[in-house]
Order: C-alpha cells, then structure tokens, then sequence
C-alpha cells in the first residue's frame, strides 16, 4: 500500500514520473504541474488500489484554486512515485468530489 508521506516526499524532493495520459488530462483540466504537486503534498488519499493490475496506487483527492482534483499514483518498477491521471471529478461518476455515485 502507498502512503501519503511517501507522496509528499517525492514530490518534494522531485522525485517522481508524469504519464503521457496524466500530462494530457492536466492540460484539458486546465491544470499545472505546480497544481498537481500542490494537492499531492496537501490532499488526502481517498482510496487505495493495492491490487491494481499496474501495481499499487490510490487516489489522492485535493483542492486548488477552489477546485476539487484528483490525482491517481502508484509505485512503478523502480520503487519511483509515478502520476497516473489526473482529473476533476464530476457527475456521473462522482456525486460529491469525495463521494462516488452509486451504480
């Protein structure tokens, strides 16, 4: 399981990978590498994934600039932080920026 201190620490120490995909969401979100680094060091890890095909992630829910983000991290094969997605959660999927919507 990835815990938050690890994040916060490799992120500090700019220690860590962007994904094309993540890259790609954080642009159509409006969002900048400062944003996602901001919620990553002051967010809270909202679920975990440590069975995740890729390897262990979770998501890591925050707020910046007055908006809700979510950001998805995991651990590659290296050991190295590495950023999945990135997005702002909205209906249908999420009810609140906390909360999904039931299926």
């Amino acid at each position: 399981m990835i815990d938050i201190a690890w994040i916060k620490k490799s992120i500090r120490e700019g220690d860590y990978l962007l994904t094309l995909h993540a890259e790609e969401e954080r642009r159509s979100d409006h969002l900048s590498i400062d944003d996602v680094e901001y919620v990553l060091l002051h967010g809270e890890i909202l679920e975990n994934y440590p069975e995740d095909q890729r390897g262990a992630s979770c998501l890591v829910s925050g707020h910046v600039l007055g908006k809700s983000v979510h950001v998805v991290c995991g651990k590659n094969k290296l050991g190295k932080l590495i950023v999945i997605t990135v997005y702002i959660p909205t209906p249908p999927k999420w009810e609140t920026p906390t909360k999904r919507r039931k299926k």
